[in-house]
């Protein structure tokens, strides 16, 4: 991606003969837009976020990859949100993103986490193959990404292969839990961002797992995440 003088990355596509969106968010514009979730980026941390919200904006032109179409809003409430785990919780190993979609939170952590060993869950193929894309484009290594649903994936796999499970937005949590559980190792965690109205169910799905004070996501009053331990 070639940037412009001014600094800023232009994102232009056609949707049909007589329609062009013309987007254009500079790298200093994405990290003002992040300074509430007060995440450490470097200059190349940024640039990755341009790259892969440049590749977003365009792909979601012509399959449906978000329904936030403002690409302010797809840094804060996407990359934001993601990101803000790092806050709080160290990542490290291995990790499986259910229902990956555009890649968030799985695929997004890899800008901060670099060294995670990462696996994505995606069960439509042109969403896999836009994940695939975004790992090359801003070099993101060891991505996996598979076309089974977490329970023919967990059927057929090795039992307690992961350090983390991570599902964003995401339903049917009473049986995505124990499901998440036989691919975790002993110790491991699962990362859920979910609704507040989702957060109460939690409570009551019953397994080997401790949930830790729930965190609460900037600019989200309605939005958490639950970090839980297998025992």
């Amino acid at each position: 991606m070639n940037e412009s003088e001014s600094g800023h990355y232009p994102i232009a596509q056609t949707l049909d003969a007589g329609h062009k969106i013309s987007i254009v968010l500079a790298n200093d514009e994405i990290r003002k837009l992040l300074h509430p979730f007060d995440l450490q980026l470097s200059s190349g941390q940024i640039a990755q976020i341009a790259t892969y919200l440049e590749l977003l904006l365009r792909w979601n032109q012509r399959i449906n990859l978000t329904a936030i179409r403002a690409p302010e809003e797809c840094v804060t409430r996407h990359f934001g949100e993601s990101l803000y785990l790092s806050r709080t919780v160290e990542l490290n190993g291995s990790l499986l993103d259910v229902g990956s979609g555009a890649g968030f939170p799985g695929l997004a952590l890899r800008i901060v986490f670099p060294e995670l060993l990462t696996t994505l869950l995606e069960p439509v193929a042109k969403k896999r193959a836009f994940l695939k894309e975004v790992a090359r484009a801003c070099g993101i290594p060891h991505v996996e990404v598979r076309s089974e649903r977490l329970e023919d994936f967990a059927a057929q796999s090795e039992a307690s292969q992961f350090d983390t499970v991570t599902a964003r937005a995401v339903g049917q949590l009473d049986r995505l839990i124990p499901q998440a559980l036989e691919v975790l190792k002993p110790g491991g965690r699962i990362c859920l961002w979910v609704s507040r109205e989702q957060a109460g169910e939690l409570d009551k799905i019953r397994g080997e797992i401790r949930w830790a004070e729930p965190i609460r996501v900037p600019l989200g009053r309605e939005r958490e995440i639950w970090v839980g331990t297998k025992g």
